[in-house]
């Protein structure tokens, strides 16, 4: 079991990461070494021979292996990333880099993605040495840059050029699972991820003829884009519910005591009430506007305009998104992938997923456990490329009124104490017996 020091050390070791500004603004525009030399010392300390990778000058990633003592098993990847994204200090009740502790929470940019995970994983690592633990299986640590961009410098680099370094591993955990959902009616939720839709961020480019702002045009590169972008944002995606979802409809509905009619998902989904937040989001295609960029001068018809889409696909429907997209683009527009990434699922009646489920409930016995699918992605998908199954699992017993999964790039993003120090033992349980 954790040690009290781990206890502490994952409070320090989240506002100290917190204090470490890893902005990631795109294009390039971020600095990760600081956390990295960081959380490599932090491993060095504990025994542990972290190496630090670079596809990029200052964009560092760092892997360590912990040995287990079963040769035999397949090793399991427990990865974080280092990055966050940008915070307007002036929009915070407290500095967003401050990594301040009050009243029982720390607060500041990354408290919930995902340095709190970071600290996490150090904390247990470093206990295990002081107590002589090893886990049963290889345990790989990776500690990434660039997640909340393209993952470039990060996951992809380490996928593409370090595979040797994950040798062994076949699944992996990492962020956005078994946090407390609260339903409103007194039920604690504990999602655990069992997959992700796809990343298809777009690029429509509608052209037409330029001309003076006065004179008749019905080549008008603005107007044709404008009709686009209104076809697409208004699209209804037809219900697509994969296995993940299935199951975590079929266990919600059983805690409700429903019927888990999954002819009629939209139906199941309003009987379950809050609860539907963890699913509603999962069961279709979609496709968000979400930039727009034309012209150059009020009176003068651009030859060209151009939109951006956030738009994201489930496991098995990739195909029917893009032709989607071609039908509701249309003969004027042409549309291309500003990022790509793959859609993941991953079983759910797996023993790596049972052990996780039977870890949050030793120490939540309140709770009720259910898998479900991100919405979002992760540096999950990179690694798959190298076979490695994912989960989401960073494990936080949160109080009422704590609304998780607006805190991601949320403002005044903040942990309590006593949420990471419950992480740090679930995740203790889970890592010995996995």
């Amino acid at each position: 079991m954790a040690d009290q020091q781990a206890l502490d050390e994952v409070v320090r070791f989240t506002s100290d990461l917190i204090r470490i500004d890893t902005t990631n603004r795109g294009g390039g525009d971020c600095r990760e070494r600081p956390a990295a030399e960081y959380a490599a010392a932090r491993l060095a300390e504990a025994g542990l021979d972290p190496v630090l990778l670079e596809r990029t000058e200052g964009r560092t990633n760092v892997v360590a292996r912990v040995e287990g003592s079963d040769p035999s098993a397949d090793a399991l990847l427990l990865h974080g990333h280092l990055d966050v994204v940008p915070a307007q200090a002036a929009d915070w009740s407290v500095h967003p880099f401050s990594g301040e502790v009050r009243d029982g929470v720390v607060w500041g940019r990354g408290a919930v993605d995902m340095k709190n995970m970071d600290a996490m994983i150090l904390a247990v690592v470093r206990g295990w040495a002081r107590q002589g633990v090893r886990p049963r299986r290889d345990v790989v640590i990776a500690f990434t840059a660039d997640e909340e961009a393209s993952a470039v410098d990060g996951s992809g680099f380490l996928a593409d050029h370090h595979p040797e370094l994950f040798e062994g591993c076949t699944e992996g955990v990492s962020e956005s699972g078994a946090f407390t959902f609260h339903d409103g009616a007194g039920r604690q939720i504990y999602p655990i991820a069992a997959g992700e839709r796809g990343t298809g961020w777009l690029r429509l480019t509608a052209r037409g003829r330029a001309g003076h702002g006065s004179k008749v045009n019905r080549e008008n590169a603005v107007t044709r884009l404008a009709a686009a972008v209104t076809r697409i944002g208004e699209h209804e995606w037809p219900l697509r519910p994969t296995p993940t979802v299935r199951a975590a409809l079929v266990e919600l509905a059983a805690l409700y005591g429903i019927d888990s009619d999954l002819t009629d998902v939209d139906a199941l989904l309003e009987k379950l009430g809050p609860a539907a937040g963890l699913v509603e989001a999962t069961v279709r295609n979609s496709a968000n506007p979400t930039m727009l960029d034309a012209g150059y001068k009020l009176n003068v018809v651009p030859g060209e305009a151009v939109a951006y889409v956030d738009g994201r696909y489930l496991p098995g429907f990739e195909d029917e998104f893009r032709a989607t997209l071609d039908r509701l683009t249309g003969p004027d527009v042409d549309w291309e992938f500003a990022h790509h990434e793959v859609a993941l699922q991953s079983p759910v009646d797996s023993p790596t997923y049972a052990r996780m489920r039977a870890a949050v409930e030793e120490f939540a016995p309140e709770g009720h456990v259910v898998p479900y699918c991100m919405s979002g992605g992760t540096d999950a998908k990179q690694f798959s490329r190298l076979g490695i199954t994912g989960y989401g699992f960073t494990p936080l017993r949160l109080p009422e009124g704590y609304d998780y999964q607006a805190l991601f790039h949320g403002v005044d993003e903040r942990v309590p104490v006593d949420a990471l120090r419950f992480g740090v033992r679930v995740l203790d349980r889970f890592l010995r017996t996995a």
